[in-house]
């Protein structure tokens, strides 16, 4: 019988595939902590990674955001600074080393990775952003995060860079075929399209195609985004198998400790499954303090304190 994952050790959940960690997620009903954090930019301090900073605050599942499959770089690792980080995006040849294995050494927590399902030739609402193509959801990208042994993956955009709901479908059934970790999917905000960000077919087309989790905005983060819809998308996921995750991805997770506790609250009301809190904070992750206050606010001190100080040499 596998553990809840707020329960489970570092050695624990190393030894999680799919099924385990779908089960692990729902036993611990609706109180699991998603860090999403950016990889290549400088970081909040001078020796650690920002998921490193995450889990010690509380964070369950550790998300790097614009991590490039094809040239994997996590500024903060031993020996990597902003300098090394140019240097292997310019000569990527000399790139050998697996950041995925180093920071789940380092943390003991299950780490993912964003892929963007962009839609050729997609207008988008004011400047569309151009990614490079390791961040792209193909089948190469899906392939090169299964060998350096990524736990789960987040198709969803970030602002601008057009993601549609009908691509994301597609990009679920390409990781299906290509990829054996957990499968995230939906949107935060509207990356830059003009259409509803979730609908009740989108709900069906995403499971129909094999998602593990629906992703959803949280409650207060998008305009018109309310706990009745919500709940109701809720419902229809687990109705159709599927787990379900609240995203404060916003910028809105560097604001009050007040709204991210009320937030916080409103969505577990919902019923989610999971809850995200985005990388706009201290140089591309939340304020540590607010992933904290997430974390009491949905589970209490106990579990709290037992996660931030559990060692990952257990």
């Amino acid at each position: 019988m596998v553990k809840r994952l707020i329960s489970a050790t570092a050695s624990e959940v190393r030894q999680m595939n799919r099924e385990d960690m779908f089960e692990a997620i729902k036993a611990s009903e609706g109180r699991v902590i998603v860090s999403e954090n950016v990889c290549c930019s400088a970081t909040a301090t001078d020796s650690t990674t920002n998921a490193e900073l995450a889990a010690a605050f509380g964070a369950d599942m550790l998300l790097l955001n614009l991590f490039d499959c094809f040239n994997p770089v996590v500024i903060g690792l031993p020996g990597i600074g902003l300098s090394e980080a140019f240097d292997y995006w310019a000569h990527p040849e000399k790139n050998t080393r697996n950041p995925i294995a180093e920071l789940k050494h380092l943390t003991g927590r299950l780490i993912g990775i964003n892929l963007e399902p962009v839609a050729p030739n997609q207008a988008t609402m004011g400047q569309k952003v151009e990614i490079g193509n390791g961040r792209k959801s193909t089948a190469a990208t899906f392939q090169a995060a299964q060998k350096l042994g990524v736990d789960y993956i987040c198709l969803t955009g970030n602002p601008g860079t057009g993601v549609t709901n009908e691509q994301i479908t597609e990009a679920i059934r390409v990781g299906k075929e290509n990829f054996q970790g957990l499968i995230i999917a939906g949107k935060m905000h509207s990356s830059g399209v003009d259409e509803p960000i979730m609908t009740p077919e989108a709900i069906h087309e995403f499971a129909k195609a094999g998602a593990d989790i629906l992703l959803l905005p949280a409650v207060g983060t998008v305009p018109g985004f309310d706990q009745e819809e919500l709940k109701a998308a809720v419902k229809l996921a687990k109705r159709l198998g599927m787990l379900t995750m609240s995203a404060i991805g916003t910028s809105q997770e560097s604001a009050s400790p007040e709204t991210i506790r009320q937030i916080a609250l409103w969505n577990k009301m919902c019923g989610v499954d999971l809850q995200h809190i985005g990388d706009a904070g201290y140089s591309g992750v939340a304020p540590c303090e607010n992933i904290y206050h997430l974390s009491v606010a949905i589970r209490g001190m106990k579990h709290t304190i037992q996660i931030m100080a559990r060692s990952i040499n257990r």
